[in-house]
């Protein structure tokens, strides 16, 4: 079974930073790609960026990329994301999530979820 925490939301003023961790637990995690999702209310959830199970690839909505990065640490178990110059539209829950086909942007190839962490952005 496999578990994923994240932590790291908060209250960020506009243009500030912040970053997010996704703990994993279970075995495998370093055989995965991972994703980042997040979503407002009232609106669907938005894909917000992928890893390869190296690292060595990545993905990226349009709406925060220059702003965000993501990463992980396998020795960890651990995938981050790092925010930068936030925006009061960058305001959701942020989930992470397993991936079941590579850097995919659709949330149903996405088999495990976390609880979300919320983000606030004031402007």
């Amino acid at each position: 079974q496999v578990q994923l925490v994240e932590s790291g939301g908060g209250l960020v003023q506009a243009g500030g930073s912040l970053r997010l961790s996704c703990a994993a637990s279970g075995q495998g995690f370093s055989r995965y790609a991972m994703g980042w999702f997040r979503q407002a209310p009232g609106k669907e959830r938005d894909f917000v960026a992928a890893i390869s199970w190296s690292g060595g690839s990545t993905n990226y909505a349009d709406s925060v990329k220059g702003r965000f990065t993501i990463s992980r640490d396998n020795a960890k178990n651990t995938v981050y994301l790092q925010m930068n110059s936030l925006k009061p539209e960058d305001t959701a829950v942020y989930y992470c999530a397993r991936s079941r086909a590579g850097l995919t942007t659709h949330w149903g190839a996405y088999d495990y979820w976390g609880q979300g962490t919320q983000v606030t952005v004031s402007s």
